[in-house]
């Protein structure tokens, strides 16, 4: 039996970045993974879905700006050879995280772990091999998996998940996309650019329920403008084949119920805890009523030695939350005193078309908080670097306490605001007051500059609207 001060179970941007950190501060480690180094992020999430969404990004600006090209040339688009590059720069990444394993001495097993008592683990092989670990510390990190409708179960074929619509063959004419979080959102941008006709289906009220309402309210002004159709309130009631292979989904709505024919439905409701098969009940680790696992500051579960970061725990389900939860961890382990974090300054960010990004309380939330709150807006349509790129549609939205002048939230929807909102983050994370962030010069033109405006708005002092 081989013995580690540290095994890692997942090897996602948080059990990977939990490998180095515990290498570096002279540990031998070990990381446990079943499948691809990287995790779903990897190699299904964050990094495959933002090249598509760029080569869409690509194709809109192809479309948009009709001084480079003759209106009767037809643009020819190469979905397969699109999906094989995704797929390419995926394996590119993951030779890039290998590299770093080697470069700080991790031990990488290859197989399907399972807790056992005593600080042990049963990692099972393809070959029918079970081998025995053991270690002082153990530290779960196996992310989430895909939450199944059951009622429509997963054939891959006509009703598949995110993984599958990653690796479609052929490109779909027409899909229907349930659920409007950030892979509905970003899948329904990247294949309608391409050319299928998309429609989303919501449960909730508003798309995107977890955002600030009045960004959830443009981002359907945007959708509609584009030609996406979208239903709120609503679910899929009935699913039927045809005999030339399409399916009638019957969709309930909150006006009425109508019938859509689709060449395949894509299941983006949510994740869960991906940790079924990990034993957790032989162990006695708590989990909530959700399935997540329950840590305490430094992610240790009730168990002495067994810890949990990432999605497995009831924390934002990002790739950064986990890499800091990580880090912490590691730390805290070693001994040392590590910073916590402050998840309520945590940038969530979506990557469709326009993009959203968004820190801190919405304003129902600070409403319901109890703050008295200053309220400022501005509008891309009149910031000049948005003209100049002839990306105008959004606003940033910033949220002020009238009493001490905290920075309780800010929202934003429009080109790029993804690489805005950090400035917003490292502002609050700071406690700058609306006298010292408006007294920092921004340049022009540039985005960045949408923030102080919105700033001064709130303060009764804009100049530009």
């Amino acid at each position: 039996m081989s013995f580690f001060d540290v095994i890692i179970i997942g090897s996602g941007p948080g059990g990977y970045v939990a490998a180095i950190r515990s290498a570096q501060l002279g540990m031998k480690t070990a990381l446990i993974e079943k499948e691809s180094l990287g995790g779903v992020c990897l190699n299904w999430g964050c990094i495959p879905t933002k090249y598509l969404l760029n080569q869409a990004k690509i194709l809109h600006k192809i479309k948009k700006n009709q001084f480079f090209f003759s209106l009767n040339n037809k643009i020819q688009i190469d979905f397969p050879k699109i999906i094989s590059n995704s797929r390419n720069i995926v394996k590119k990444m993951n030779e890039g995280v290998s590299f770093l394993m080697k470069k700080n001495g991790i031990h990488i097993i290859h197989g399907n772990a399972k807790l056992k008592n005593n600080k042990k683990i049963e990692v099972h092989q393809t070959t029918k091999k079970v081998q025995e670990y053991s270690a002082s510390n153990i530290i779960i990190a196996t992310g989430e998996k895909s939450k199944i409708d059951p009622n429509f179960k997963l054939d891959f074929n006509k009703i598949i998940d995110f993984k599958k619509a990653l690796t479609l063959s052929v490109l779909p004419k027409k899909m229907i996309i349930v659920g409007s979080g950030s892979i509905g959102l970003e899948f329904a941008s990247f294949y309608h650019s391409m050319g299928t006709d998309i429609i989303i289906i919501e449960k909730s009220s508003l798309l995107c329920p977890n955002v600030d309402e009045e960004i959830s309210n443009q981002l359907k002004i945007s959708l509609d403008k584009r030609g996406i159709k979208n239903y709120v309130s609503s679910f899929i009631k009935k699913i039927n084949y045809t005999n030339k292979g399409s399916i009638l989904t019957e969709i309930s709505t909150s006006k009425k119920n109508i019938v859509i024919e689709t060449d395949i439905i894509l299941s983006a409701i949510g994740m869960i805890p991906n940790i079924h098969f990990l034993d957790l009940e032989q162990i006695g680790i708590h989990t909530n009523k959700k399935g997540y696992i329950i840590v305490d500051k430094n992610y240790q579960t009730n168990i002495n030695g067994y810890y949990a970061i990432g999605d497995v725990i009831n924390t934002p389900s990002l790739a950064h939350v986990a890499t800091q939860e990580a880090i912490i961890c590691i730390e805290a382990i070693k001994g040392l005193k590590p910073q916590n974090i402050d998840y309520n300054n945590i940038p969530k960010c979506v990557y469709c078309f326009p993009e959203i990004a968004s820190v801190g309380y919405t304003e129902k939330q600070a409403k319901e908080q109890g703050y008295t709150i200053k309220i400022g807006k501005f509008p891309f349509s009149a910031l000049g670097k948005s003209i100049c790129d002839e990306e105008t549609e959004g606003f940033v939205k910033v949220i002020f306490d009238s009493k001490y002048d905290e920075w309780l939230g800010c929202h934003m929807i429009g080109n790029n605001v993804t690489d805005l909102i950090s400035e917003v983050v490292i502002s609050r994370k700071l406690e700058a007051t609306n006298y010292e962030l408006l007294g920092c010069i921004h340049p022009h033109p540039s985005l960045s500059e949408s923030i102080l405006e919105a700033i001064a708005n709130a303060y009764g002092r804009a100049i530009h609207l």
